[in-house]
């Protein structure tokens, strides 16, 4: 029964090739090792791949142990893997559940490529689905963070979601065979576990079929977040441009509040960011925000939004010398810039612009302050913020992309160029 349900599954979410390679995660548990037997059955060519995380001192030898053994009697390859997850976990700042599961799915994917493999099939089944409905809502989500674990993520996929725990337990009896306990599960330590363990139990006395409940709303919540990123989607096109958000056009929006969550959450940005980026809308240009990775300023027109990698980036330039010839045509893109090499008495440097810079534009006489020349031109905050300049000495040659500085002009005096352009990534 369990393996037709398996195999209806897996064709109708198409999980699975037949008879692809296929790499089980294979922790040793129940719901991994009935994976392994269920997936060995219908035909996969499978290699199992287990991760020591050293984090339950004799516990986590056994694991490993048992699954050797389990995979020598199945004939089945074995991929072993160590991790000091403390020590990940320390070094990223992050809990050591949260590293346990870079470190897992990294390998997981690395190893995949390594072996041609097809997908990494994990045991995740329909209580793990329930579970994590329920640990979503309490702490706080939106449609998408109730739609259960998705049968297939990039190359990871689930094929036992259409199983609860206990399908698997009866399955691994019928077929004689064991498996090991993490102690942990067993604790009611961890919210998930306090999920399993007190919460769903009573949750069972007030309606005996809870779980079966939960997973139809999980399904229908599906189908409406189908729809609502549809919606999304659209609409992101419609208040998205270059630089940023256009912020008239998000408050014409039928609920721009939850449409900013959707493009901001996925930059890193939190619930309670959001609602402070949204309030400030209609205040003054200048306020900033940051995730760990992204700054979105409020500028006036626009939500100016950058990847924090690339902001202070310099350019890439390229620089050449020739002869000036009578044939020789000036460049009149912004992108490159020509100066009288003679002209030049310093090293040029390359620097993002400050307060208080000078400069005298091309054609013109006077200096006229950088600040200045970014506003006349329109430039948004952030496009000021990444404005760099080429120095000669302590002046200014080239505001790069925008405008050389006259006083290093090519003239008729000029006998070498000195060409500068800049590369486009």
């Amino acid at each position: 029964m369990e393996k037709k349900k398996v195999a209806q599954y897996i064709a109708q979410e198409r999980l699975l090739k037949a008879g692809g390679k296929v790499i089980v995660a294979l922790s040793g548990g129940a719901d991994s090792v009935a994976l392994l037997l269920l997936l060995t059955e219908l035909g996969y060519a499978c290699e199992a791949a287990h991760c020591n995380f050293h984090l339950r001192g004799e516990e986590s030898e056994r694991d490993e142990q048992f699954v050797r053994r389990l995979c020598e009697e199945r004939h089945v390859a074995l991929h072993v893997v160590h991790f000091d997850t403390t020590q990940h976990a320390t070094n990223r700042h992050i809990s050591i559940e949260m590293a346990a599961r870079e470190l897992r799915y990294q390998w997981f994917e690395t190893l995949r490529q390594e072996l041609g493999a097809e997908a990494v099939a994990v045991a995740h089944h329909a209580d793990d689905s329930v579970e994590t409905f329920l640990l979503n809502l309490m702490r706080g989500t939106g449609i998408n963070g109730l739609r259960g674990i998705r049968p297939r993520n990039g190359h990871i996929v689930r094929p036992l979601l259409c199983l609860t725990r206990d399908d698997l337990l009866h399955y691994l009896d019928r077929q004689g065979q064991s498996y090991v306990t993490d102690s942990t599960n067993l604790q009611d330590e961890y919210t998930r576990n306090k999920i399993r363990l007190n919460l769903l139990p009573l949750m069972q006395e007030i309606n005996p079929s809870v779980r079966r409940s939960i997973l139809r709303t999980a399904a229908h919540l599906d189908e409406a977040a189908t729809l609502y990123n549809i919606g999304i989607a659209e609409a992101r096109e419609r208040v998205l441009c270059p630089e940023g958000i256009c912020i008239a056009a998000l408050l014409k929006e039928a609920e721009p509040q939850a449409l900013l969550h959707e493009i901001l959450h996925p930059l890193g940005f939190n619930e309670a960011q959001t609602d402070d980026i949204f309030r400030s809308l209609d205040g003054q240009a200048g306020k900033a925000f940051e995730s760990e990775g992204w700054l979105v300023v409020k500028d006036r027109d626009l939500l100016l939004m950058q990847d924090k990698q690339t902001m202070n980036r310099p350019p890439r330039l390229e620089m050449t010398e020739v002869e000036l010839t009578p044939d020789f045509i000036i460049p009149r893109d912004r992108l490159t810039a020509c100066f009288d090499t003679s002209k030049l008495h310093h090293t040029l440097t390359l620097r993002l612009w400050q307060t208080g810079d000078t400069f005298v534009p091309f054609g013109m006489k006077g200096r006229k302050k950088v600040s200045d020349y970014l506003t006349d031109r329109k430039f948004s905050l952030l496009q000021k913020q990444r404005q760099w300049v080429l120095c000669c000495g302590e002046d200014i040659a080239w505001l790069v992309g925008e405008r050389t500085d006259n006083r290093f002009r090519v003239d008729k005096h000029t006998r070498k160029v000195t060409i500068v352009r800049m590369i486009k990534e």
